[in-house]
């Protein structure tokens, strides 16, 4: 199933950070022989037709429309900013750009899921603990956003968990290992979960995950 943009859902790659640590431009580093931010924006492709990208620090143009970033010194809420304020959809999707390993299944169960119990924010965990990205969120979590991060308070971890209350709504957050169970959810190489949100913050670890899915 895959919602265009113009539908219910629409699909972000977060691509704003500085890189600092992996001395060069991660969006364009390559992963199996494909620029990262081309594998990131494919994954989302199987869930929102025609993902954007948000709060892109370089040219990245010719993979994806782009959009600029208002608070871009706030990080990846920054990014979702940027993204909610040019959807129309209802439903929204952000993916990092550096975290080649996440299955587009575990995206799809996190759209559905948001739909299916109108959830503000929708995320995984893992281990009982919550990952800030991927996540779902709904439009209307626009302004409580934009209250955060006008206070200069742009932790995701603690949005996600805070939004939905003033919301007089709750955060849904879904066990991965549940949906592995139920079958739910997979990885195409059956990587384990523990690798989906590893991300290449550095060229050490970009290489790391190369072997891990088989690339070198």
């Amino acid at each position: 199933m895959v919602f265009g943009v113009g539908g219910s859902v629409a699909g972000f790659v977060l691509a704003g950070g500085r890189s600092s640590r992996m001395g060069s431009d991660k969006a364009l580093e390559l992963f199996g022989g494909r620029p990262l931010i081309q594998r990131a924006l494919s994954i989302l492709a199987e869930v929102a037709a025609g993902p954007r990208i948000a709060g892109s620090r370089s040219t990245l143009a010719g993979y994806a429309e782009e959009i600029p970033d208002t608070f871009a010194e706030a990080g990846p809420l920054g990014g979702v900013h940027a993204g909610l304020s040019a959807s129309v959809a209802e439903w929204n999707v952000f993916l990092p750009v550096d975290v080649p390993l996440m299955p587009a299944s575990l995206l799809r169960c996190l759209v559905e899921l948001a739909i299916l119990t109108g959830s503000p924010v929708t995320v995984a965990t893992l281990n009982g603990r919550m990952e800030p990205f991927p996540v779902v969120l709904n439009r209307s979590v626009l302004p409580q956003i934009t209250d955060l991060l006008e206070r200069q308070d742009a932790a995701c971890h603690a949005a996600w968990r805070s939004i939905p209350e003033v919301l007089g709504a709750e955060l849904d957050a879904v066990a991965v290992e549940n949906l592995v169970q139920c079958g739910q959810c997979s990885h195409p190489l059956a990587l384990p979960p523990m690798l989906w949100f590893q991300s290449a913050n550095t060229q050490g670890e970009l290489a790391l995950l190369h072997r891990y899915a088989g690339f070198a």
